[in-house]
């Protein structure tokens, strides 16, 4: 089976074309080799897969017909991803709320206070 139908099939991508893109972009390895869409899977290979800056490291048990369910997902793979790059993503997620949004305008008067009080710089 293809490797971009296989990360179709076990749900990792919503679209097969968005799994082809993601392996021209080099985004895709098996077994520590970036691959083209076309790159056959077979069971026992490990899948690194890199989406949303979390890198999913998994293993090929069996090939699935079709695209499966998401309860049944777990017959046809093995998920060895580290906790470590959830915890990184969770960081990430909450630090981009405390900076402003891009293309709001300039600082608030609150904001500017909070940039002196950050950079301890006196107030005039």
């Amino acid at each position: 089976m293809r490797i971009d139908k296989y990360l179709w099939c076990v749900r990792y991508f919503k679209t097969r074309n968005i799994a082809t893109t993601a392996c021209k972009k080099g985004h895709i390895k098996v077994n520590d080799v970036v691959v083209k869409p076309s790159k056959e899977v077979y069971p026992q290979d490990k899948i690194f897969v890199r989406k949303n800056q979390i890198n999913y490291e998994l293993i090929v048990n069996d090939l699935p017909p079709n695209r499966v369910g998401a309860k049944l997902v777990d017959i046809y793979r093995t998920d060895i991803t580290k906790k470590e790059q959830f915890q990184a993503q969770e960081l990430l997620k909450y630090s981009k709320d405390y900076y402003r949004k891009k293309g709001i305008g300039r600082p608030t008067k609150k904001d500017r206070r909070d940039i002196d009080d950050y950079l301890d710089i006196p107030n005039e």
